[in-house]
């Protein structure tokens, strides 16, 4: 599948979406991107950043949600425009998805509102990539129904992304088959190494996070055969404003992408044996 300036699938090489959760600054926008974008140069790896405007699906009606839309477009534009990278967001059931899309590069779907079919629908036929998150709650291989309603519009440009399973209360579990099931979608498989280490609800009026099982996660997934990685990070997660608990440390996120890059290269150069008894 062709993302934004490169192709992307089982037998390209491994991309990353990435950057702090939700918009806090221009400045820290900037900063992260420009980071990013030296430490993905240097490895060779595509690269699309990430952050949204309005997190609407937050814990307590007092976390932080972002700057809004009208200042947190203009946030992306000016990161797309001065570092020269493509930008990715959320958009949610209320987003002016007309007014987003002619900003950003790739829309994303919360993970809540995969069943929604209306929302899947509307965000797919604005023509852009779209990154659809499995429902925590939901099989991967209902993921087929999801893929479907979107490609309904005419939109072929859909990629899949695990970010685990409910697992009891306030904790997730990472089923690396699931990874395997879903590329029977024929969507580019991404998976989320930082929302999948995540204690939703945690902390009471926030969520949890277990940052240091990220790259124990993304290890296993790259090893398993992901077309794509969606990683989290701040310069300082402890004071991150959003999602601190599970996003990864800025200042060691080169040291693992080196890592998952290596794991990538060597798995996807002998093939996916497990192929011929998934189709």
């Amino acid at each position: 599948m062709k993302l934004c300036h490169f192709q992307a699938g089982l037998d390209q090489p491994v991309f990353l979406i990435s950057g702090p959760c939700v918009i806090e600054s221009e400045q820290l926008a900037l900063d992260t991107a420009g980071l990013l974008k030296e430490m993905t140069d240097r490895l060779g790896i595509p690269f699309i950043y990430k952050s949204s405007f309005d997190k609407a699906n937050r814990s307590s009606s007092r976390s932080f949600r972002g700057p809004g839309l009208e200042k947190g477009l203009q946030i992306l534009e000016t990161v797309k425009r001065v570092i020269g990278v493509p930008v990715l967001t959320d958009v949610h059931e209320d987003t002016p998805l007309a007014e987003v899309a002619a900003v950003v590069d790739v829309l994303q779907t919360p993970a809540f509102l995969c069943r929604q079919t209306n929302f899947i629908r509307n965000v797919a036929a604005q023509g852009l990539p779209v990154n659809i998150k499995k429902g925590q709650f939901l099989a991967p291989w209902d993921m087929k129904h999801v893929v479907d309603k979107a490609r309904e519009t005419g939109n072929t440009q859909i990629m899949v992304c695990e970010r685990g399973v409910s697992f009891g209360y306030n904790t997730l579990v990472s089923d690396m088959r699931g990874l395997a099931v879903m590329r029977e979608t024929g969507c580019p498989v991404v998976f989320d190494a930082t929302h999948s280490v995540q204690q939703p609800g945690g902390r009471g009026a926030s969520s949890g996070g277990q940052r240091e099982f990220v790259p124990v996660l993304a290890r296993a997934a790259v090893a398993s055969g992901v077309a794509g990685l969606f990683m989290e990070t701040h310069p300082d997660p402890d004071k991150a404003l959003s999602d601190g608990p599970n996003a990864w440390p800025l200042p060691h996120l080169e040291a693992l992408l080196n890592t998952l890059k290596d794991l990538d290269d060597v798995v996807k150069a002998q093939g996916f044996i497990e192929q011929q008894f998934l189709n």
